[in-house]
């Protein structure tokens, strides 16, 4: 019998000048950037916890803390890969990933098939099987004031 899991994440993370906007494993040219420990990837953090909590391995601030020195400004498709292989090491695979950004600003829509590629390409599946969708929060709260960005992500994984 398959063993068919099912994870959900989500990160947010502050809109500061003077650091890059890093997006799905994309840098995107704007005037404010995300402000974390590691390269405050948030999509490719809630995509992280999303695995690790369909496998039930714990969570990203567990095995990358942010009061750890090593992972000061870590490139989150590392973090990711790392997850990955511990999601291989318990014999599951990938089915399919639907992942929502929530930003006011700048529009996402020209760099989303670049950030499926890249996640596609970690999670070693088809671009077909995974989804990044944008939206934005008409002005409203931290995100549609433009000072923070938010994602969700869901996987099923099966064995």
């Amino acid at each position: 019998m398959n063993d068919f899991r099912i994870g959900f994440g989500y990160d947010v993370h502050r809109l500061v000048s003077g650091r890059d906007l890093i997006i799905g494993g994309v840098n995107i040219p704007f005037h404010k950037g995300v402000l974390g420990h590691s390269d405050a990837d948030v999509l490719l953090h809630a995509l992280t916890d999303a695995l690790l909590g369909a496998a039930a391995l714990g969570d990203i601030g567990t095995l990358f803390p942010d009061t750890n020195p090593e992972f000061k400004d870590i490139d989150s498709r590392l973090i990711l890969e790392t997850v990955f292989r511990k999601i291989k090491e318990k014999g599951y695979h990938v089915h399919n990933v639907d992942t929502t950004v929530v930003l006011q600003e700048p529009k996402l829509l020209p760099y989303i098939q670049k950030m499926r590629s890249v996640i596609a390409s970690i999670l070693e599946t088809k671009t077909e099987n995974i989804s990044v969708k944008a939206t934005t929060t008409e002005h409203l709260g931290i995100t549609g004031e433009g000072k923070g960005v938010a994602a969700y992500a869901v996987v099923s994984l099966s064995a």
